[in-house]
């Protein structure tokens, strides 16, 4: 029995091993999936590396090897700087190569993988390149990283123009207004004739019978002196378009078919949308000179009898930056400068001589005014004006309507103006008007009744605390509450009033053009404030592009106005004490019935203008 027993123990025992044999079958098998999937892994790395890896280095290598934007453009070389030669610190002829910020087409990194190690595997120095060369203006940014460069930052590229839009001009220039002669005019670089110093008020040097609107010429040749012109347009900080844009349209204004007052306008912007330095920014790198208000380049309609040309609403020139002697509030392509006073310097002495004598005048008068009454206009306080100053024995008054001569002598007008306080600055036939200048001049602080007849124009040149140097009233204190101008005046302190005619005679550099044939040699001028105007804004912009922002929030154009005087850091303009100055009427008021009211009453403010003009030149 027990043997037995033993037995089946033991056949117990080995039963099991036929199933043993079978699992070790299964892990055999197993172990030759593992290493087919180990062996195909491999080789899939292998592939992997060599493709894209060593791919993509060799990407890198062909950007490299792309040539610069800057050196495939063609080079735009103009005559008129030639004429002037560069400076020695002025750019070379041909650029460095600068690989990896200007290449020709876009070269795109390798496409991601798609896995989850793809984004540790793009050259980043790739990726920066093409973030820089979708802008070809890098290298003009750049500039102003070069100290040694006086000029770094400052380069103005000087478009050749065909002669016809400028020089011809001037050789046929007594087809340049209807009842002036303009060849006088257009002498001295644009000066006009020297004005004769017998009275005693103007200094002996720098005096010249300026025309008012004769800004086109002077700019131009204020440029052909500008220390930093250069030939390569890819240094360029800012490009200038040489045009004379208001002498064009002056020409047209009376008697002739919108198709020839558009004329010069559509094939100017033919001609510059044709050039390869248009294409870097189209056009917005771009500025112009205008010596008119801005209405006469507005015409709102394609009717005969509408006034002006459409030069400032061509698309092309909505990109540009116009620089007018008045600006329109509800847009955002022009941009106020000064009127041309009599006074043009050639030397900084010029200058503080002036400035001396006019804190060291004796000022009888409390305030004064020199102009005409506007009995067509019923808006105008004029009339309201001359009726104050006729009545104070502290107001003088230099009447410019029945042919008084005086009030068109320079010398009558200078002399009024040294010998008061304050100058009362109503609208004219528009907004601004050039005695402003000329009273500033003369050391007298200016009396302003529209915010639009200095404060939103000229925000370049004038501070943005409009007290410091001037006094508002309201047009409405003196048409509607029939305030006394003399008692608003005589509130003032006398400290108050020696300090803000202190900050006038300060801000003298800056509001006049000096000689175009010379420089000053420490203070800037209406030019150089431009100039640098314009840069600081097209530098403004490129920065903004570059990290993809606009300027402000929010951007409305016909609010144009009120953005140059936000504060550093403001990005939205909202509503403002001046908005009812600038507010638009509706439809069918006041004459119009487009829309486009306040654009229409301008353009006949404009055309008023010229109807002034004409009757100042007949007496």
């Amino acid at each position: 029995m027990i043997p037995r027993v033993a037995m089946r123990r033991r056949s117990a025992e080995v039963a099991p091993t036929e199933p043993m044999e079978k699992g070790n079958g299964k892990n055999q098998t197993n172990r030759i999936c593992v290493l087919v999937a180990l062996s195909l892994f491999f080789w899939a790395l292998l592939l992997y590396f060599h493709f894209v890896v060593l791919g993509s280095s060799s990407i890198d290598k062909q950007i490299q090897l792309q040539p610069s934007y800057a050196q495939s453009q063609p080079s735009s070389v103009s005559l008129r700087v030639d004429k002037f030669p560069i400076e020695p610190h002025a750019a070379p002829s041909k650029p460095p190569k600068e690989p990896l910020v200007t290449i020709d087409k876009p070269v795109l990194p390798p496409a991601p993988v798609a896995n989850s190690t793809s984004t540790f595997i793009k050259p980043p120095r790739v990726v920066e390149s093409v973030q820089k060369q979708e802008f070809s203006f890098i290298r003009a940014l750049k500039t102003v990283d070069n100290k040694s460069d006086p000029c770094g930052g400052k380069y103005i590229y000087v478009h050749d123009l065909p002669s016809k839009f400028n020089e011809d001009m001037l050789r046929d220039c007594k087809k340049l207004s209807l009842w002036t002669n303009m060849c006088k005019f257009t002498t001295n670089a644009g000066l006009g004739p020297p004005l004769e110093n017998v009275e005693g008020v103007f200094s002996d040097e720098g005096w010249y019978a300026t025309n008012q609107f004769a800004v086109d010429v002077i700019f131009s040749n204020r440029m052909k002196q500008y220390k930093c012109l250069t030939n390569d347009s890819s240094l360029a900080a800012a490009i200038f378009v040489p045009f004379y844009a208001g002498f064009d349209i002056a020409r047209y204004l009376w008697g002739y078919n919108i198709s020839r007052r558009d004329a010069a306008s559509l094939e100017l912007v033919d001609w510059l949308m044709k050039r390869p330095e248009w294409e870097i920014m189209r056009g917005k790198d771009h500025f112009l000179v205008a010596g008119r208000i801005t209405w006469d380049f507005r015409r709102l309609s394609e009717e005969e009898t509408d006034w002006g040309n459409k030069l400032l609403f061509l698309p092309a020139a909505k990109n540009m930056s116009m620089l007018v002697v008045e600006s329109s509030p509800w847009n955002a392509n022009d941009f106020g400068i000064p009127y041309p006073t009599y006074f043009h310097p050639a030397k900084d002495a010029e200058v503080f001589e002036w400035q001396d004598r006019m804190r060291n005048l004796e000022r009888k008068w409390l305030f004064s005014f020199a102009g005409a009454p506007r009995p067509d206009n019923p808006k105008s306080i004029r009339g309201q004006i001359i009726d104050q100053c006729r009545n104070s024995n502290v107001g003088k008054l230099l009447e410019c309507d029945f042919g008084e001569s005086k009030c068109h002598a320079p010398s009558s007008i200078m002399q009024m103006f040294q010998s008061s306080l304050f100058c009362l600055q109503p609208q004219g036939d528009s907004y601004t008007r050039r005695s402003a200048f000329d009273s500033m001049l003369a050391g007298c602080i200016p009396v302003f009744f529209h915010p639009g007849s200095a404060y939103t124009q000229y925000t370049w040149h004038l501070p943005k605390n409009y007290t410091t140097y001037s006094v508002f009233i309201p047009e409405d204190d003196v048409r509607k509450r029939n305030i006394s101008i003399e008692e608003r005046l005589l509130q003032i302190p006398a400290e108050q009033v020696k300090i803000m005619r202190e900050n006038v005679i300060n801000l003298i550099p800056r509001l006049i053009y000096a000689d175009p044939r010379s420089e000053l040699e420490t203070q800037k001028d209406a030019f150089d404030v431009s100039v640098q105007a314009v840069i600081d804004k097209v530098t403004r912009l490129r920065k903004n592009m570059i990290e993809g922002r606009t300027e402000y929030d929010y951007f409305v154009e016909e609010n144009s106005w009120k953005y140059a005087l936000l504060e550093e850091g403001q990005r939205e303009a909202g509503g403002h004490v001046w908005d009812p100055f600038f507010s638009k009427p509706k439809p069918g008021e006041d004459g119009s019935s487009d829309g486009n009211g306040a654009t229409a009453i301008s353009a006949d403010a404009a055309k008023n203008s010229w109807k002034s003009e004409q009757r100042d030149k007949t007496q």
